[in-house]
């Protein structure tokens, strides 16, 4: 059975948020808020397999930058990673934010996550170098952007 994609809905938050720390392998649930899917969730989508949730992507066009949207977070099951779900999902992003006049997609990472590094890459996201104190002393993020004109 192939992947469903849906809108995510506001009560989703209770399943991502007992999943996240397991998927990531380490603590990153003060990440993800509640407020992401109570004001984003038409704009932030859930991939189903058989009836159960595997993926999530959280993103909504920006407020303040006309013409960007900009993707929080993306998660997918372990079990799943490597069959398109984490694709799947960007692509169907893509798609509703350019439908709302986005020309430009962007997300960050930690200077230490190869996998989304290099998983961004893959999508043809441009990647710029480490920026240090991004997000407060100690941190160190990565920046990606994406034209999708």
């Amino acid at each position: 059975m192939s992947v469903q994609l849906r809108p995510a809905r506001a009560n989703d938050y209770d399943w991502i948020i007992n999943v996240v720390d397991d998927w990531w392998g380490r603590p990153v649930v003060a990440a993800l808020p509640r407020l992401f899917l109570d004001h984003f969730a038409l704009t932030s989508l859930v991939a189903v397999l058989d009836g159960l949730p595997v993926g999530f992507l959280i993103g909504f066009p920006s407020p303040s930058i006309a013409g960007l949207a900009y993707v929080q977070f993306v998660g997918v099951d372990p079990e799943q990673r490597h069959h398109g779900v984490g694709r799947q999902l960007y692509a169907e992003f893509i798609v509703r934010c350019k439908a709302l006049g986005c020309v430009s997609v962007r997300a960050a990472t930690s200077s230490g996550n190869a996998p989304s590094i290099a998983f961004h890459r893959r999508l043809g996201f441009s990647v710029n170098d480490p920026i240090d104190g991004y997000d407060g002393p100690g941190t160190s993020m990565v920046k990606f952007e994406l034209d999708v004109s």
